[in-house]
C-alpha cells in the first residue's frame, strides 16, 4: 500500500469528497441491498450545499499519491462523515483518518466522540474504542437502513 497522508480538506477538495462518498456506499463490501445504497445516496453529493455543509466542520482528508482516498468530517464531538474508497477499505485508512480526528479533538478539550454508523462503519468504530449506544432504523426514499448511534469516552 501507498503511504497516506492526511491534512486538512479545502473547499477545491469537496467535489472529490463527494466521489469518495459515492464510491465508499456504491463500490464497497456492503450488508445494504443495492436498492438501500441508491436511497442512502443516489448521486455523488456536490454544490453549493454540499459545500457548505463541509466547509462548517473540520474534514480531515486522507490521499494517496495526491489523490483523495477518505475523509472523515466532525462537528463539536460529532462524527458526522467518514468514507473510505472502497479500493483501499481495510487498509488503514480510517484507523489514520479516526486517530487524527481523536487528536484533534483531545487537544480542543472534547470529552467524547459520537456518531451514527452504518452496518459497515460499526465494526471499524468499534475497533477504535466506540460503542453502541442505540441501534437505529431510517427511512430514505422508501427505504429502511439499519445503524447505530456510537460513542467513544476520550478522557
Amino acid at each position: 500500500m501507498e503511504p497516506v497522508e492526511l491534512r486538512m480538506a479545502a473547499p477545491a477538495d469537496h467535489a472529490a469528497l463527494g466521489q469518495v462518498m459515492y464510491d465508499a456506499i456504491h463500490n464497497g463490501p456492503s450488508l445494504y441491498s443495492a436498492a438501500q445504497r441508491q436511497a442512502w445516496l443516489s448521486a455523488p453529493p456536490e454544490g453549493p450545499a454540499w459545500s457548505a455543509k463541509l466547509t462548517a466542520q473540520q474534514v480531515v482528508l486522507a490521499e494517496q499519491a495526491g489523490a483523495p482516498v477518505g475523509f472523515m468530517s466532525r462537528c463539536g464531538e460529532y462524527i458526522e462523515l467518514a468514507f473510505v474508497a472502497a479500493r483501499v477499505q481495510g487498509q488503514g485508512v480510517f484507523r489514520a483518518l479516526c486517530r487524527h480526528t481523536e487528536a484533534v479533538a483531545r487537544a480542543e478539550g472534547a470529552v467524547r466522540l459520537h456518531c451514527h454508523a452504518s452496518l459497515m462503519a460499526r465494526p471499524a468504530f468499534e475497533a477504535m474504542g466506540f460503542h453502541v449506544i442505540a441501534a437505529e432504523r431510517v427511512t430514505r426514499a422508501g427505504q429502511t437502513l439499519d445503524r447505530f448511534e456510537m460513542e467513544k469516552t476520550l478522557t
